[in-house]
This record gives structure tokens, C-alpha cells and sequence, in this order.
């Protein structure tokens, strides 16, 4: 199973990047807009959210735990076998620091993943901050 790893410092309090993070429905808007195009809720705790690059997805919410600000969800039933994901935001040196963990099968997809993650990653820091 692949894993990748990725913590992105923010200047913004973890409060107010918590208060994006766990809005499920709106992570087009509030935390990666131009990398996600669009975000609907389908049914209870389901999203399904479109890419620039025009890959749908359909993400299933496992968790969400406001005291230790963090977030849980997969993609069941596409390409993946296995695709897990967790944000949790913790207090950090000049604001907080995003921890976002992707565990995936096969392991044929991690090349992929990880330009999908460093695109993320440039959109969330420019919103989040």
C-alpha cells in the first residue's frame, strides 16, 4: 500500500482552517477553488467533487472530530482498491500546520496522486492563508 505524507504550514489561526476543512460540501469554495471546480452533496455524508483537470470523484465522509480538528474520507467503488485520507490541523509555529495522510492501492496510482496532491496543495495554501 502507498502512503503519502504531506504537512503544509499556514499563517491563518487552526480555527478558521478547521472551520474550511469541515465544511464537506463547500471544499471547492473554502479550501482548494481552481484545483476543485465544483463539490455536490449526494445523500448523506457523500460528495461528489470535479477537478480542473476534469476527473470526477466520489468521496465518502468516514469522520469528523472537532476537538482534535480532524477530518476522514475515501473513495470507494473506482480505480482505487483502497483510498483513504485524512486532514487534521494543528496549532503551528505561525499559525497551524495541515496534516493530510493518503493511504492508496494500487500502487500504480501514486505517481498520479502526488501531482494531484502538489496541485492541492499550492490551491489550499493560497485559500487557507
Amino acid at each position: 500500500m502507498a502512503s503519502i505524507r504531506t504537512e503544509i504550514p499556514l499563517r491563518a489561526p487552526p480555527d478558521r482552517v478547521w472551520d474550511a476543512l469541515r465544511d464537506f460540501g463547500a471544499v471547492h469554495r473554502r479550501v482548494a477553488p481552481g484545483f476543485l471546480l465544483d463539490s455536490k452533496l449526494d445523500g448523506d455524508g457523500v460528495r461528489v467533487v470535479t477537478f480542473a483537470n476534469g476527473a470526477v470523484a466520489r468521496e465518502t465522509l468516514v469522520s469528523t472530530d472537532n476537538e482534535s480538528r480532524r477530518l476522514v474520507y475515501g473513495i470507494i467503488n473506482q480505480q482505487f482498491q483502497l483510498y483513504s485520507a485524512s486532514v487534521q490541523v494543528f496549532p503551528g509555529r505561525d499559525g497551524s500546520r495541515l496534516v493530510w495522510i493518503i493511504d492508496l492501492l494500487p500502487d500504480d496510482y501514486l505517481d498520479y496522486v502526488n501531482q494531484m496532491v502538489a496541485q492541492a496543495v499550492a490551491a489550499m495554501k493560497k485559500t487557507l492563508e
